[in-house]
């Protein structure tokens, strides 16, 4: 691994993402094993990461990425476990089979279960203090006010299950309707509603705000009306979902605003990096520094 001295830390606590679709510092550490690039990423001055993937890695690799942050002083962001199917409306409408289209509640909470005992775990390895849930498809059968009582049924279930074990909290990701048609949770308000409904420290919002962006606009007004139960942001710009700066929203204005009003959480990058080259790296860390807020 390159061995140079660290740049500036950023003021914000912006977490990049080495999953493969956000192709961050690629130009760089690609070739870099999963720890390697921890460290890779904390000499740019970063000190949080995000890890879609991280609870499907084997459990060395989870352990040896775990070990690196710890070492380095560095938080670990959010992690995706897949919790509602993007295909099948299993929270909801109960529905496992998508050919029977038999409802079957308790094989849903049998399914939940499963992927908030593989979060805690992963979550337990790593410090994670959130992860994220995308509700997954709705269901056309059945009105909306039954799928919101599903949803909420479902979350509930998992909050207790997490209060008790001593686990992450569940960040709730609305997705929007131009890249994912067909999904439940579309607006930031929606899940507003569902964390009021859950009422559990455990179950908070993800405001991802490309996705805000393309489906609600209106961004400062929705994190103000939002503000007391979001608990994690991700950004990326619109439309291409690329670098802050290189489409229509004015991060350095909204960064400004959340850090005026005390956040210093983490800010995921779940972007696009729009070059993988060496100067694409460049482009993508000045990207960020020119929205770092003080």
């Amino acid at each position: 691994m390159e061995n140079k001295a660290s740049e500036k830390p950023f003021k914000l606590l912006f977490a990049p993402n080495p999953s493969g679709w956000c192709r961050h510092l690629a130009g760089g550490c690609s070739k870099l094993s999963d720890a390697d690039k921890v460290e890779y990423f904390y000499d740019r001055g970063f000190r949080a990461m995000e890890y879609n993937e991280y609870a499907d890695l084997p459990v060395e690799t989870q352990e040896a990425i775990a070990a690196r942050m710890r070492k380095l002083g560095m938080s670990m962001g959010v992690f995706a476990p897949r919790v509602g199917s993007w295909e099948v409306p299993n929270l909801t409408g109960n529905i496992l089979d998508p050919k029977s289209r038999s409802r079957d509640k308790e094989g849903v909470r049998r399914m939940v279960r499963s992927v908030m005992e593989k979060a805690l775990a992963a979550a337990r390895r790593s410090g994670a203090e959130w992860f994220t849930v995308v509700i997954g498809a709705e269901d056309p059968s059945l009105e909306y006010e039954y799928q919101f009582a599903n949803v909420v049924e479902h979350l509930k279930w998992a909050a207790e299950f997490l209060e008790k074990n001593g686990g992450p909290a569940m960040v709730l990701e609305s997705l929007n309707i131009k890249n994912h048609p067909g999904l439940w949770l579309k607006r930031i308000p929606q899940a507003y509603a569902v964390c009021k409904a859950v009422s559990s420290p455990k179950c908070k919002i993800l405001n991802d705000l490309y996705h805000q962006q393309v489906t609600e606009g209106n961004l400062i007004p929705n994190i103000d009306a939002a503000w007391d139960e979001i608990a994690y942001f991700q950004i990326a710009d619109n439309p291409g979902r690329n670098e802050p700066g290189t489409g229509e929203i004015n991060y350095a204005k909204v960064m400004g605003h959340i850090a005026g009003k005390g956040y210093r959480g983490i800010i995921g990058l779940e972007l696009v990096q729009s070059d993988a080259s060496a100067a694409g790296d460049k482009f993508f860390l000045d990207s960020v520094r020119a929205i770092d807020a003080a």
